[in-house]
C-alpha cells in the first residue's frame, strides 16, 4: 500500500523539499484588514513581509477548512495513495489540526487517513514531515510512518531569537508595559516551542548574544540527525548560517524562510533553529 504525506503551510518547508518527496500542502490563510489571501498561492513570503512593512495593523491567520483537507486527501488518493499521514502544526496554536481530523473522519471507510499533531511549527514541524515522507517513500507502512513521526517528535527541539517584541505585544502575547521595558533594555527573548506552545526559554541582552546562544544550544545537543535554520526576513540570517557552518548532522542542513503563519506572531527579524538529536 502506498502511503503519502500531507501537511499544512505552517511547516515552512521549501518548495523543492516538498516536491522531491511528493508532500501535499494545505495552505492557511492570512488577512490584512478585509483582504484575505491564501498562503503560498496568493501571497509569497517575500510579499508578506513587504505588506507587513506598510501595514499599521498586525495581520491575522486563519486555519484551512475541513473541506480543503478533504480535497487534498482525495487528490492524493487519485494519485494512487492507499493511506495518508497528515502532519499538522500544533493543535495548541491553531484549529488546523481539528480541521484535518474532521476531514479524515469524513473519509472513514473510503480512505485511511491518520492525523499526527506535530506539537510544533515552522521547520520543527517541517523536520517531522520530512522524516515521515522519507519513510513513506522507502515503502514503510502507515503505522511505521507514524512511528517515525513520533520518534522524530520526541527528539525535536525548536528555539527562536525574537528581534522585536512589537508583534507579541500587538498579538496580546505580552503586555504593553513589558514590551516597552524590553525595548528600553534591549532585551532579546529566546523562545521555545515546548509541548505544543510557545514559551520563553531565556532572555538575552543583545541580538548578537541571542544568536550565539542559539548556536551554543545546538552545539551542546550532542550528535544530530537533522538540523534546520529559518529566518523571518532577517538581515543577519546569513551571518547566523555562517555561525552554524561547523555544525554536523546526519542529514544536510535545511534552510527555510519563516512564512506568514509564524511570521505574523513572531515578527520580522526572528531567527530560529530546529534540531533532532540522533537516536541512541
Amino acid at each position: 500500500m502506498t502511503v503519502r504525506v500531507v501537511t499544512d503551510s505552517a511547516c515552512d518547508l521549501p518548495d523543492d523539499a516538498l516536491a522531491g518527496l511528493g508532500i501535499g500542502v494545505v495552505p492557511l490563510h492570512v488577512r490584512f484588514g478585509s483582504t484575505e489571501l491564501v498562503d503560498r498561492q496568493e501571497i509569497t513570503t517575500k510579499e508578506f513581509w513587504t505588506r507587513c512593512a506598510s501595514s499599521a495593523e498586525l495581520p491575522q491567520t486563519a486555519a484551512p477548512s475541513p473541506g480543503a483537507f478533504r480535497e487534498a486527501f482525495a487528490a492524493m488518493a487519485e494519485q494512487g495513495a492507499g493511506a495518508i499521514v497528515c502532519v499538522t502544526l500544533s493543535s495548541k496554536l491553531s484549529a488546523t489540526n481539528a480541521a484535518a481530523t474532521q476531514a479524515a473522519r469524513s473519509l472513514s471507510g473510503e480512505l485511511r487517513v491518520e492525523v499526527f499533531d506535530s506539537l510544533s511549527v515552522t521547520l520543527g514541524q517541517g523536520l517531522i514531515v520530512l522524516a515521515a515522507a522519507e519513510a513513506a517513500a522507502s515503502g514503510a507502512s502507515l503505522d511505521e510512518v507514524l512511528v517515525v513521526a513520533a520518534r522524530t517528535q520526541a527528539r525535536l527541539r525548536v528555539l527562536g531569537a525574537i528581534a522585536t517584541l512589537e508583534n507579541l505585544r500587538k498579538g496580546g502575547r505580552i503586555g504593553g508595559a513589558a514590551a516597552a521595558l524590553g525595548g528600553l533594555l534591549s532585551i532579546k527573548p529566546v523562545v521555545e516551542v515546548r509541548a505544543g506552545v510557545v514559551e520563553q526559554e531565556s532572555r538575552q541582552r543583545t541580538r548578537a548574544r541571542s544568536l550565539r546562544y542559539l548556536v551554543e544550544k545546538v552545539a551542546s545537543a550532542g550528535p544530530l540527525e537533522r538540523l534546520a535554520a529559518m529566518g523571518a526576513d532577517a538581515e543577519d540570517f546569513g551571518d547566523f548560517l555562517d555561525m552554524l557552518a561547523g555544525t554536523r548532522s546526519t542529514h544536510p542542513l535545511l534552510v527555510g524562510e519563516i512564512g506568514p503563519v509564524v511570521g505574523t506572531h513572531a515578527g520580522r527579524g526572528t531567527i530560529g533553529v530546529a534540531w533532532v538529536t540522533a537516536s541512541q
